[in-house]
């Protein structure tokens, strides 16, 4: 299997760049990157989960970075001694040294010859790619990036250093801060739905609201968050969305959340701010998640949720540990 080669850096020069403490040779020179189990010489891999520690002793890799507490014990692997580089937070490191050995490219602005940039638009600073399209009265700021075959719609603001990648639809009035990465096939800006029972069968409502995102905000692959019904639907600084994750018209997420793959969020609820919702949670519309509430993965929210810490269950959410009992309780009972 193929691995990408890392810019030239030595151990030494990695540790200053961290402030990790340097234990070992500080002239060898970082190759790539690995995962504990196919780790080879010449790359770097971290250690931090006790889960893996039979992992890390089998390591090959050569630099490994890990706790002091473990220095003594992973000195040494099966190709002879390692370097270590120590952190008391060693996933942390890592993820710090992979933007040290895989530096961004350099973005050269300029419009594409198929591009389409509607002469009321600001583009200036910006690169916009083969076949994408910029409608009149938006704006993208200096220094980002829009890929091949993106659909920016009219008067949609878009802040500076961002990276939209192929194919993202961004509807009309989206507003999006400074430094924002939108992977692709994600729809930004899309309608909610918002229909009306009648005799007659379901009566459209329009959805005349925008989508404001924040700064520093990452949204997966094929991810759709509607455009709001009358207010706006809004995602704070910081916020991360996985692939496939649908929020609906009018929420409101708090910053720093995060939000795991193929989660559902209904129209009008409110996520707190450093929430966690694990993969494939349902979220009812209509209530409020406070700030600092873990949401366990597969878990429907089908009631406002006014106290932090964790919560789990598929019929109705309760907390954590009251959960567990109950499970354990319908264990013992199907026996």
């Amino acid at each position: 299997m193929g691995r990408a080669v890392a810019q030239p850096l030595a151990t030494g020069q990695i540790a200053e760049k961290l402030d990790c403490t340097l234990r070992g040779d500080a002239t060898v020179m970082v190759r790539s990157v690995a995962a504990l189990d196919s780790a080879v010489d010449g790359d770097l891999a971290f250690f931090s989960d006790n889960k893996h520690r039979r992992a890390a002793h089998a390591c090959a890799a050569s630099i490994l970075i890990a706790r002091s507490a473990d220095a003594d014990e992973l000195a040494s692997g099966p190709l002879g001694p390692r370097v270590l580089l120590l952190h008391p937070a060693p996933h942390l490191a890592f993820a710090r040294a992979l933007d040290l050995l895989f530096p961004a490219i350099t973005l050269v602005p300029g419009v594409a010859a198929t591009a389409v940039v509607h002469a009321a638009a600001e583009v200036r600073g910006a690169k916009i790619g083969d076949m994408a399209t910029v409608g009149a009265g938006s704006r993208v700021g200096a220094g980002t990036s829009v890929d091949s075959h993106c659909s920016i719609g009219d008067n949609v603001v878009i802040g500076t250093d961002c990276v939209i990648h192929a194919g993202v639809r961004i509807g009309a009035g989206t507003k999006i801060g400074d430094r924002c990465v939108i992977q692709s096939g994600a729809v930004i800006g899309s309608d909610g739905f918002g229909f009306q029972p009648t005799r007659q069968g379901w009566q459209k409502v329009q959805q005349v609201g925008f989508v404001v995102i924040g700064n520093d905000v990452e949204i997966g692959a094929n991810t759709t968050i509607d455009r709001g019904a009358i207010d706006d639907t809004v995602i704070g600084n910081g916020v991360k969305i996985d692939n496939l994750v649908q929020i609906g018209h009018n929420c409101r997420i708090g910053d720093h959340t995060a939000i795991a793959g193929c989660v559902g969020i209904a129209g009008s609820a409110i996520i707190g701010a450093r929430c966690m919702l694990g993969g494939a949670a349902m979220v009812n519309g209509h209530l409020s998640i406070c700030d600092d509430v873990v949401v366990s993965g597969g878990t429907l929210v089908a009631a406002s949720i006014n106290t932090p810490g964790r919560y789990t269950g598929v019929f109705p959410s309760t907390e954590h540990r009251t959960w567990t009992k109950i499970a354990a309780g319908l264990r013992r009972s199907a026996r």
